[in-house]
């Protein structure tokens, strides 16, 4: 499998917004799904940009490349630590799963956050998601934290 991860760019973001509903499907979730495209494209490339990305892009035989995963990331800013990775999403689509790809993501955001400076990387799995879990737990850094409780506003 011929794979590269390269940063995301605009183009890209047809076919991240059907990982995105693929996502939704699996975590039977699809009613949840609510940003719109060109919210999404704006968000990721326009003047004041809040979310990057890279990507998983397969070249096949044929030399026609297909994006079979993504991970989402922003910047926030702890007032204990100070600024970290929130890892939004990791997806690869599922003819790809388990083959490599999502730790291949994951290794480039732990690059990126090496090179950046950051102090972590954060992000949330689901607690019925074992195949997420399992993944994780091959990192021997990563720490899972029972003791804070997930907050949220929606419909603001």
């Amino acid at each position: 499998m011929n794979i590269i991860i390269r940063k995301a760019v605009q183009r890209d973001c047809e076919r991240m917004m059907e990982l995105i509903q693929e996502l939704a499907v699996y975590e039977k979730a699809t009613e949840q799904v609510a940003v719109d495209f060109n919210h999404f494209v704006e968000s990721g490339f326009g003047k004041n940009p809040v979310w990057w990305s890279y990507v998983a892009e397969l070249t096949h035989e044929n030399n026609s490349k297909e994006i079979v995963g993504f991970a989402l990331y922003y910047i926030r800013y702890s007032t204990w630590k100070g600024q970290k990775m929130y890892l939004e999403d990791i997806i690869v689509t599922e003819q790809y799963r388990d083959k490599g790809i999502g730790t291949m993501l994951f290794h480039e955001l732990i690059h990126l956050s090496k090179e950046m400076k950051f102090k972590g990387i954060n992000w949330q799995v689901l607690d019925w998601n074992d195949p997420a879990i399992n993944f994780y737990k091959k990192f021997s850094s990563v720490r899972f934290d029972s003791e804070w409780i997930n907050c949220s506003i929606d419909n603001i």
